[in-house]
This record gives C-alpha cells, structure tokens and sequence, in this order.
C-alpha cells in the first residue's frame, strides 16, 4: 500500500515569502550603510579631510576656468611678490604661482588615484587567489611579494623611473606596479579566514564556480580594508610624486606638480627671501595628505564591526 504523494503549494505565499526576504536584505543593507555614515560622521578630522578633498577634486577639474591665468604663459613679472595682481607672486621665468598651483592639483590628484587603482586591482587580484586556492599558487604569489618587499620602495622606483623616463603616466603606472604588495598581503589574510566560513564552504559544495564565490562572495566583506588602505595609498603616492618631482624624475616641466614646484627651493636665497615660491605648495601637499590620512582614520573606525552598538 503507497503512501499518497505529497503536494506542494506553488501558491502566491511562496513569492510573497521571497518578497519579505528580499524587502529585508536591503533594509539590512541599507541599516549597514548608514550605520558606517553615522560612524564616519562622529569623526570630525575624516568630514573636514573629506570637505578638502572634495574641493580640491572641483579645483583640479574646473581648474581652466578657476586659474587667473594661464599656467605656461610667462607675464614679464619675474620673480614678483604677492601682489593684487598676482596673488602668490610669480616664477623666476615670470609664470604666474596661483595658477600653476591650480593646475598642480590636476597632476598630484591624478597621481595619487590613478597609481592606487592600478596597485589595488592588482594586490586584490593576487590576494584572492593566493588565499582562495592555497598550496604551491600561495607559495609563488607570496614568495614573489616577498621579493618586492624586500627593495627600498624608493630605491626601486627611482631605478625604475630612470630607465623608462619620467613622465606622468611613467610615474602613475609606475607606482601603480610597485605598489601592490601591502594590498596583496592585506586581502590574502581575509580570505584565508572567510574561506573557512560555513557559507564559503555551503557555495563550494553547490558547485558554483570560483569567480562567484571570489567576487560575489569574498570579495564584498573585504572590501573594508581595502578601501582604508587604498586612502593611505593615496597619501602615499602624492608624497612619492612631490619627492621624484623634487628630484627631477618625476613630472617634468613646463606641467606644473606640487613636487617640481618645490624644485625652486633648493636654493638658499628662494628659502630665506622669496618664501612664495615654495611655501603654497609645500602647504599643499601637507594639507592634501593630511586630509587623505583623516579620511582613511575615519573609514577604518566606521568599518570596525567592534564600533556598531
């Protein structure tokens, strides 16, 4: 005698059942979100190096339009203290300094993101495989980042650059390239733990595929630290840029970069007596990197999960 078989409802129920589920996934992602923005809010230094960066992103961009004048036009004024004319005076080749510090944002900024998307992408990559498949792919990732590692970053870059040639996109791809290995480490260590989890391991005897599980589901929960270590790789890469353009292997002239405006005061008559040739944008570059360093401050205490209450 069989058993009578069982029917399943395939009613309206079971969709408005996913729906509810559906409604309150985003609600808890939304609560997430806004959990981290009241977080990011409370500390202060973070909002205010936000505020910086925000306008000097609008200055760079609308940088045509802001400068006075033109970056590369010489005025017959040379050497000229601030004046109503030229607010920060001009260059010993009679260029205006309110300008080209203008059109400096556009290099250093340009720098600074562009290095860090190419270093970040990359460390990511090799992070997620290093750490999802392990044994002799580990070894040969890490082995390789240990060799990295193990150059003065300095060194190797200004080697680098000497033999490419300085330019702007020698140095961002450069930096970019040199860069990874904090990035790769940093995201191999998460994955390493995450792979354990009980939901790695339910998606991995489901059968879906690696890229799924590595950008679905790994990546999204790493994502904290490498925002706040791609904000310090910001900062970093600014300061990187202003040295090798101090030492004249990075931007080169006419185009206008906090480092090779800086290049000016190697001389002990600009320190001591013509301080508008080298004040502003060493001031800027310690109030860009400082803001960038408050900002990354206040990400990392938004997105510690030991911070929600």
């Amino acid at each position: 005698m069989s058993a009578a078989p069982m029917k399943v409802e395939s009613g309206p129920g079971i969709g408005t059942a996913l729906q509810e589920a559906a409604q309150q996934k985003i609600e808890v992602e939304e609560t997430y979100f806004w959990m981290v923005v009241r977080k990011f809010k409370m500390h202060k230094l973070a909002v205010a190096g936000l505020f910086v960066m925000v306008v000097l992103t609008l200055v760079a961009v609308f940088a045509p339009w802001i400068a006075p004048y033109d970056p590369y036009k010489l005025t017959g004024t040379f050497e000229g203290a601030p004046s109503s004319k030229y607010w920060l005076g001009t260059d010993q080749t009679g260029r205006d300094m309110l300008s080209r510090l203008i059109y400096a944002a556009r290099v250093s900024l340009a720098v600074g993101i562009g290095s860090v998307v190419i270093s970040v992408t990359i460390g990511t990559l090799l992070g997620l495989v290093s750490g999802f498949f392990g044994g002799w792919i580990d070894m040969v990732i890490m082995r390789i980042t240990d060799i990295f590692m193990s150059f003065p970053q300095l060194m190797l870059i200004l080697v680098v650059v000497s033999m490419v040639g300085p330019s702007l996109w020698n140095v961002i791809f450069i930096l970019g390239l040199l860069g990874w290995t904090t990035v790769a480490r940093l995201v191999r260590g998460s994955v390493l733990s995450l792979k354990q989890m009980d939901y790695i391991k339910a998606g991995v005897a489901l059968g879906l595929g690696t890229p799924r599980i590595l950008f679905n589901h790994i990546l999204p929960n790493v994502m904290g630290p490498i925002l706040v270590n791609a904000t310090f790789g910001v900062a970093g890469a600014i300061l990187l840029e202003a040295s090798l353009s101090f030492l004249g292997l990075g931007v080169q002239p006419p185009t206008a970069s906090w480092g090779n405006m800086l290049t000016d005061a190697q001389s002990l008559t600009v320190l001591t007596s013509q301080q508008w040739l080298w004040v502003p944008p060493g001031m800027m570059i310690i109030i860009s990197v400082l803001s960038v360093n408050f900002i990354g401050d206040g990400l990392r205490d938004a997105l510690d999960p030991k911070s929600f209450k």
